[in-house]
């Protein structure tokens, strides 16, 4: 159904008022000397602390050119700092300073006091009626909820596919040659001809029946359990997929009885290494070795359970 020019002239109408009455067409929001892009982007630094400016950005619908300018801008008044992403030293994590939190402040406490006013100048019926009518415009231009993950037992064809998946990510991104196909092969190999499910799993992860990743516990003896294969494909980076697959993990492990979790990684493996970092597991050996074709640190993780 074609929207009407009615319709179109409302809400351009709606949102002139609105932007008048928040004072959006001055040159500095609540009087201070930062414009609304420059309040917002303090905001959103001060509430998600760490957000990179790639995110950033994009949550803001901001040109990165512009909104590299308004840090560089922030960043020489010594209100924000950059850090280097741990695992991706190319992104740049952004936090307020003490200075900056103490410029956003009187900003989040004017924005507060001017709603507190708009509200108040209402009875309280048409009070309600504008905060529902405001929720209910928000909720009608929200994306759609994200798609539910399913970690589950793998089913017929899972375990050729977990081979295929790695073998080609491997090549694709390190230049892994068959002799790590191999690998995987054969440590799937193990787990289907002798499975224990009350000491060994493995969980396939999916959004509406779509494969996105999987992991293997694995029994080295009666106090060790070892987790393996940990894969997330390329689309799926970035959703904490990784994090779900290796507490799903430890927590099996932790209820089967084992004393402690090893696994087996690579020093080029950064955002592997990164996840096993932040679910507490420490490196207790590295080894230069040349293996799948190429040189490679050889790395033993361990967590106690």
């Amino acid at each position: 159904m074609a929207v009407a020019l009615r319709q179109i002239s409302e809400v351009r109408a709606f949102n002139r008022d609105y932007t008048r009455r928040i004072g959006v067409l001055g040159q500095g929001m609540l009087d201070s000397p930062y414009s609304l892009t420059q309040a917002r982007v303090l905001y959103e630094i001060e509430h998600r602390p760490g957000i990179t400016a790639t995110k950033l950005a994009c949550d803001l619908g901001l040109d990165a050119g512009y909104l590299s300018r308004i840090i560089r801008g922030f960043e020489a008044r010594g209100l924000l700092r950059r850090e280097r992403g741990a695992r991706d030293a190319r992104s740049q994590h952004l936090r307020l300073t003490a200075a900056g939190r103490r410029a956003y402040r009187p900003l989040e406490r004017g924005s507060q006091e001017q709603v507190r006013r708009m509200l108040t100048a209402l009875g309280a019926a048409q009070r309600t009626e504008v905060v529902s009518a405001m929720t209910g415009i928000r909720a009608a231009f929200a994306p759609p909820p994200a798609k539910a993950v399913r970690l589950r037992a793998p089913l017929p064809g899972d375990l050729g596919w977990i081979i295929e998946r790695h073998a080609v990510l491997y090549a694709r991104e390190f230049g892994w040659g068959e002799g790590f196909e191999g690998l995987c092969a054969g440590i799937v190999a193990d787990f289907a001809r002798a499975p224990d499910p009350a000491r060994e799993r493995c969980w396939i992860a999916t959004v509406d029946g779509r494969r996105l990743g999987c992991v293997f516990v694995a029994r080295d003896d009666d106090a060790t359990a070892r987790l393996r294969l940990l894969l997330v494909e390329p689309q799926a980076r970035g959703l904490g997929l990784g994090r779900r697959l290796v507490a799903r993990c430890l927590t099996f492990a932790r209820a089967a009885g084992y004393r402690r979790m090893v696994l087996w990684t690579h020093g080029n493996l950064l955002a592997a290494r990164h996840l096993y970092a932040q679910a507490g597991f420490r490196m207790t050996a590295a080894e230069p070795r040349h293996s799948f074709g190429q040189d490679v640190v050889s790395e033993t993780w361990e967590l106690q359970l």
